[in-house]
């Protein structure tokens, strides 16, 4: 008598295949565009009624044409998600603040990279809100707010990982949370000094292809040249070996945050002609948060043309009746 509450199998099987990691695919990913180049930016505003200001950035990835040959997310792209509250006033059982306090916090969406998240903090979100809240602090005017405060929430919805030990790709989520971030700020209509942008530089090793282009530095002894691109993609090249991200003020010319990951002198060049030092890293990365300005300020643009014309429309309603 046959047992029918057992679910029998299907008559034809195969063996379970796993898929194979990134670093084991033959066709990586190549860089295709210009050293000095970012990546395209989606960046839009007022997403979140609920919230005072918020924003969504998204970077596009380079090779976004080209064929998919794997299950494997080989064209990892960043997506950011920011929401401001406030300014409001702070708990009686807070002591007096004479300034705006700033209150910044990034937390990771638990399918946000490949190896899924928990929900509990993790030490690396703790590092971004202390790197954002730095960058974020020289743009509010913070004495126009006395006990007052403004939580800053960043959710990370796609990150840029190569793999869950990789902390590379948290250079440049660092990056998008400062610009989404100054983007909620300004929609929320917060007194600033000007928009902060962020920007990112990398140092890195790539297999040589004849012609050795003139901005690659050939390292002696081996097969790989030494390139300093800006807004780098961990699946674009083989070897990182110093990573800057800054928040940079264009108005003031003045630098509110930088970090700095990796060394920068082994970068594979002389150390006496220094091509590739400090210095030109961090301009570099400058130059990379200059051009994402321009993107920032055309979204804030656009968003303010749109509230005035909601609120004329809305005047015209009011004035009919």
């Amino acid at each position: 008598m046959a047992d029918r509450r057992r679910i029998t199998g299907p008559i034809v099987t195969a063996p379970l295949s796993f898929i194979a990691s990134p670093s084991d695919l033959s066709n990586r990913l190549q860089r295709t565009r210009q050293t000095n180049e970012i990546r395209r930016i989606f960046l839009q505003t007022g997403l979140t009624p609920s919230a005072s200001g918020s924003a969504y950035l998204e970077l596009f990835p380079s090779n976004s044409g080209t064929n998919i040959t794997s299950f494997v997310h080989t064209r990892p792209s960043l997506k950011l998600t920011c929401t401001a509250h406030g300014p409001r006033p702070l708990p009686h059982s807070t002591p007096f603040s004479p300034h705006l306090l700033l209150s910044c916090n990034v937390k990771f969406a638990p399918f946000a990279s490949r190896v899924r998240r928990g929900y509990v903090r993790e030490p690396i979100e703790r590092d971004l809100g202390v790197h954002l809240e730095t960058a974020l602090r020289g743009l509010v005017l913070s004495e126009r707010w006395p006990k007052s405060g403004v939580e800053i929430s960043v959710t990370v919805l796609e990150a840029e990982d190569e793999d869950e030990k990789s902390v590379w790709g948290m250079m440049s989520v660092l990056s998008g949370c400062i610009t989404v971030a100054s983007a909620a700020i300004m929609d929320a209509g917060i007194d600033s000094v000007d928009v902060v942008a962020g920007g990112v530089a990398a140092i890195a090793q790539q297999e040589p292809t004849p012609p050795v282009p003139s901005d690659r530095v050939v390292k002696e002894g081996t097969n790989r040249t030494v390139q300093l691109v800006m807004d780098p993609c961990l699946a674009e090249h083989d070897r990182l070996v110093a990573v800057c991200v800054v928040g940079y003020l264009q108005v003031r010319d003045e630098i509110t945050e930088i970090w700095v990951m990796g060394d920068a002198l082994e970068s594979g060049e002389k150390k006496a002609e220094n091509q590739f030092g400090l210095e030109s890293l961090v301009d570099h990365a400058v130059q990379a948060a200059a051009e994402a300005r321009l993107v920032l300020l055309e979204a804030i643009k656009e968003s303010t043309e749109l509230k005035l014309r909601r609120q004329s429309l809305s005047l015209e309603q009011i004035a009919r009746k």
